[in-house]
């Protein structure tokens, strides 16, 4: 089997962001989706993105980089398609970083300390990035056994159902701060994360 592949869930409508995509927006000089595939792709690991269809814009910022794109064809539901389709062609792999594309914090040394830890533990439980509060977050690392799980998956409830069932084989990796935590999903998140990181 193969080792670790990276899937990044970039097929939401960021529809709280009042028009605007904010995979597009810009963070450190370029698009927050080119970003967050750099930091993926920059752990060696396949990387792997979950797109709408037809979403010709966000495919263009991801131009030129080793990735694979996955078409959610029902992205409209929610979450939950994007990991159940988004999944279905990772079977191959001993495990996948599931990583959402709007966390703008979590690093590439993030990603492969989770995967040194999922290594160390010789594949069997699932490992999930937590911040330095204990807050449970992301990337969230799911082994072989789970991914069969994921196709049952409905609604926009992403894989917390699953992750419950398990909660015996839940292992949490601790992230620098707020990394595990930190998500851009409305103006007004984008507004204290860039004031944030422009004073720190």
């Amino acid at each position: 089997m193969k080792t670790i592949a990276i899937l990044i869930l970039a097929a939401g409508a960021s529809r709280r962001m009042g028009g605007t995509d904010k995979l597009l927006q810009e963070v450190r000089g370029m698009p927050l989706l080119r970003d967050r595939a750099l930091a993926a792709l920059a752990t060696g690991h396949p990387v792997y993105v979950a797109l709408p269809p037809n979403h010709e814009k966000r495919r263009a910022v991801l131009r030129g980089l080793p990735v694979i794109p996955i078409e959610i064809a029902d992205a409209a539901e929610g979450m939950a398609a994007s990991l159940r389709q988004g999944i279905a062609p990772l079977q191959e792999f001993a495990g996948v970083v599931v990583m959402l594309a709007d966390m703008p914090d979590i690093t590439s040394e993030d990603i492969s300390h989770i995967i040194s830890a999922f290594d160390a533990d010789a594949d069997v439980n699932i490992w999930r990035g937590v911040a330095d509060d204990g807050t449970s977050g992301h990337p969230v690392l799911l082994p072989h056994w789970v991914l069969e799980h994921l196709s049952r998956l409905a609604g926009d409830q992403g894989a917390r159902e699953v992750l419950a069932g398990f909660s015996d084989r839940l292992r949490l990796c601790p992230l620098p701060g707020r990394h595990a935590l930190t998500d851009l999903d409305t103006p007004e998140d984008w507004a204290e994360w860039t004031a944030d990181t422009s004073s720190s």
